[in-house]
């Protein structure tokens, strides 16, 4: 490719609207431009990169055995109410209508259309097991959209969907699956770990994601150094708090004392109360498909509402509103408790974290302004209904099984991998007959790999103060050839055309910056889109008989101009090599 046939508009100033280094340098390097919050137009370099992701993952699901198939954007809503993710997902459906007033959602991921495909066409176990994949255009209703292609209205999308005869067939589908993730994000280039993960509403119960670390990351995941464990935080368990939950054998009775004005944990934990945070018993409203929950913790803990919603079973749970509250404990947050003397409603169902098992000595609200209760002990004080680790783990507290401490991280979430179980093929009649004739819901699982979002993951984990540090096999150009004269009968330009010639038909994917350019442009634009390695020709080099090689971000060293294409060819090579050999083998 010659740069002046292409569109490359690189920028020399970072727009206003952008946040992190990743979505700055897609904007700077000319891969993409904004078309308004959320939406994006891939330019010819960035194209060039999603095709390169595509083709591996590609790749890797043949290589598994996947299918693949083109499925609808446009999908008919009574399908997602057969599902429930009508009402589940609710928040992230677009729903658009045609000219009959007809309505119509536009897809974020297609569990409900491949199941439904899977119920017409698969009835045999004969016919099982099969793995149905598409890489397509995908729509969420993100709130906030923001940091570039990380969090888009609109994106592109691998997504995976496995049928199976039982759980063990399935879960040799999902380990299939699992190891062809981590070669496809090794052949990207990037540094990428699986974590164990919450199921979210897809459901399902079994679950990983792909993480790449990134102080910019939306996630946050806990991990010890040996790598014995990993999660998401919305997953991760520990042994408790590191302060013990005081307990005792008796308690003298629940004393009602003022506290006027005190409606946080710290007020409570300052003087003139000196009520440790770990001896408080914080109480949250929420609701749960329509009714009032409530869920007590310490007091220095805080809910992780992934765990609440995968504990309480409902389909939709969400913080009360200061009505609702009111309503339920006839009191404001600041003075609420679950004492049982003290509940106005009857049925109201009561969640508590593990790490109050046993509490004794504990202080809580009253349910009435301004006023806290002391000595509670939670066995007698309070009836609990259902136990659960329901806080979300800190930095330092010890792993379940290994002892060693937690750590906590942000990345990015690339890649992620269910296994659903029968909850489609059971709602949406997906089933087969076995050998005996009997009837059985197929077991799912289902896979999803961010494609777009993993191209901008490339470039947040390799940029430097220059530009983009672009892997080998997801560069747009692995080579840029770079005359320091253009003239048609320079000497650099001559061998410019010569080069570009004889490594084009080596294979070597090459671009010539043919712009008639100051070399100090030329360079800066080179190490903006980060080109893996550029080829200097300039007049005095060439003098001597010599020619310039750059590895982007290696130091520069010099070829003799009749051994150049062979370097070239060798450096490729060698880094093409360096690439394969991080791939686990299949």
């Amino acid at each position: 490719m010659r740069w002046t046939q292409t569109f490359i508009p690189t920028l020399k100033e970072t727009p206003a609207d952008a946040e992190i280094a990743s979505h700055k340098l897609l904007l700077r390097a000319g891969l993409v431009r904004k078309l308004t919050g959320g939406l994006y137009t891939f330019l010819p370099l960035g194209v060039r990169v999603l095709r390169k992701i595509e083709r591996i993952v590609r790749e890797e699901m043949d290589r598994v055995g996947a299918i693949e198939v083109s499925i609808p954007c446009l999908q008919p809503p009574d399908i997602w109410q057969q599902s429930g993710r009508y009402t589940t997902a609710a928040e992230v459906l677009y729903h658009v209508f045609d000219r009959a007033k007809k309505e119509w959602v536009l897809s974020p991921t297609a569990e409900e259309v491949i199941t439904q495909l899977a119920a017409n066409e698969l009835s045999s176990y004969r016919q099982l097991p099969r793995n149905f994949y598409q890489i397509g255009v995908k729509f969420r209703d993100e709130i906030r959209p923001r940091f570039g292609l990380m969090r888009a209205k609109e994106f592109v999308m691998k997504d995976a969907y496995s049928f199976d005869v039982n759980d063990a067939a399935a879960m040799v589908s999902y380990r299939k699956m699992y190891d062809a993730y981590t070669r496809i994000f090794a052949r990207c280039g990037l540094r990428a770990f699986p974590v164990e993960a919450d199921t979210g509403v897809i459901g399902g119960n079994y679950s990983h994601e792909f993480m790449v670390p990134a102080e910019t990351g939306e996630n946050e995941v806990v991990y010890c150094e040996s790598g014995q464990y990993a999660a998401n935080i919305e997953k991760a368990t520990s042994r408790g708090p590191l302060a013990g939950t005081p307990t005792a054998s008796t308690s003298p009775a629940p004393e009602k004392f003022p506290t006027p004005g005190v409606v946080t944990i710290d007020a409570l934990a300052a003087a003139p109360y000196n009520v440790a945070a770990h001896q408080q018993i914080k109480t949250l409203v929420y609701v749960a498909d329509s009714k009032p929950i409530l869920v007590l913790l310490r007091g220095d803990d805080q809910l992780n509402e992934a765990k609440l919603m995968a504990r309480t079973g409902a389909t939709q749970v969400r913080p009360a509103t200061a009505d609702e509250v009111f309503a339920a404990l006839g009191a404001h947050p600041g003075s609420l408790g679950a004492v049982k003397t003290t509940l106005r409603v009857a049925d109201l169902r009561i969640y508590a974290d593990r790490a109050l098992q046993g509490a004794a000595g504990m202080t809580t609200g009253a349910n009435d302004d301004g006023f806290h209760f002391r000595h509670i002990e939670i066995a007698r004080d309070i009836e609990v209904n259902q136990w659960a680790d329901f806080r979300t783990v800190q930095a330092g507290e010890l792993d379940v099984e290994t002892g060693q401490p937690l750590k906590i991280r942000r990345a990015i979430e690339v890649g992620h991998v269910f296994k659903l179980g029968t909850k489609y093929s059971e709602k949406m009649n997906a089933l087969y007959l076995d050998e005996a004739g009997k009837q059985h819901p197929c077991v799912m699982g289902c896979y999803g790999i961010g494609v777009t979002r993993t191209l901008q993951a490339i470039i947040e984990q390799g940029n430097d103060k220059d530009g983009i540090l672009w892997p080998l096999p997801t560069a747009p150009f692995a080579v840029c050839l770079t005359p320091l004269s253009v003239a048609p009968d320079s000497a650099p330009m001559k061998l410019a055309e010569q080069l570009y010639a004889e490594l084009t038909a080596r294979g070597a994917e090459v671009i010539l910056d043919d712009r008639d350019e100051r070399p100090g442009v030329k360079f800066k634009d080179a190490d903006l889109i980060g080109f893996p390695l550029r080829v200097n020709l300039g007049e005095k080099a060439m003098a001597r008989g010599e020619i310039e090689l750059k590895p982007r971000g290696g130091n520069l060293s010099f070829v003799k101009i009749e051994n150049v294409a062979t370097a070239i060819s060798d450096w490729l090579a060698a880094e093409s090599a360096r690439y394969a050999a991080a791939v686990p083998s299949a």
